[in-house]
């Protein structure tokens, strides 16, 4: 059973997602919420698999209820999933950045809602790979800080490897096959890379790639940092 959270100041919005959630067999909406501080507490209270959460909101922002979640040791199992009007949501990195899972459009098909949820729930980013172009070259193009950019050192060559292909949107099977590898090892070096980064799951492994320059944001490709061992 998959137990979704519904956090969106749209009355409306929040019904058409639980009519279809609740519609659904193997998924059950344990609540809803208005604004982002009653969606913390209702996210709290309940620990969802799932949090549904619209960007803009009175009181307490999308952003900053995803970011208390992603810190809250007692919610390390709770995903976040941004829904947002547009498909470039100038918000939407920042949700990322702060621990979001990834990001569905309002008008996403039921169909889609239903996968995004449980690929997410089984704790994979929903960061496919055009939209991982289109989001990381309209907000993130720009000179990577390396200063602040945490534990690159300590990656193999390997695991700098698959973190860039996660980067560009491949899944571990994908990556499997561009690097002649076994599906069970390329998940190995990803979780691996992920634990050294402190990478919350998949999504913040992308961001990760992006930030340390290990991955160029305009063109998708290796950065260029160092061999690794």
């Amino acid at each position: 059973m998959i137990r979704v959270a519904l956090i969106d100041d749209q009355a409306l919005m929040r019904a058409g997602f639980r009519a279809l959630l609740d519609a659904e067999e193997g998924i059950e909406v344990v609540g809803e919420a208005a604004d982002g501080a009653a969606g913390l507490d209702l996210v709290r209270a309940h620990v969802p698999d799932v949090a549904l959460v619209d960007v803009q909101m009175p009181v307490m922002t999308g952003i900053e209820a995803t970011r208390r979640i992603a810190a809250d040791p007692c919610l390390a199992g709770v995903r976040v999933i941004i829904l947002t009007n547009y498909g470039l949501d100038e918000y939407v990195f920042d949700a990322l950045r702060a621990g979001a899972s990834g990001f569905l459009l309002k008008d996403t098909e039921p169909a889609d809602l239903l996968a995004a949820l449980r690929v997410v729930a089984d704790g994979e980013a929903l960061l496919s790979p055009s939209v991982t172009r289109r989001l990381i070259g309209a907000f993130v193009a720009r000179p990577p800080d390396l200063l602040t950019a945490p534990g690159l050192d300590g990656l193999t060559r390997r695991e700098r490897e698959v973190t860039a292909l996660a980067a560009r949107g491949l899944s571990n099977e994908e990556i499997a096959a561009r690097m002649v590898i076994s599906p069970f090892t390329a998940k190995t070096h990803v979780s691996r890379a992920m634990t050294k980064l402190g990478a919350r799951d998949r999504a913040q492994l992308v961001v990760f790639a992006y930030e340390s320059g290990l991955v160029r944001a305009r063109d998708g490709t290796d950065g260029g940092q160092g061999t690794g061992r």
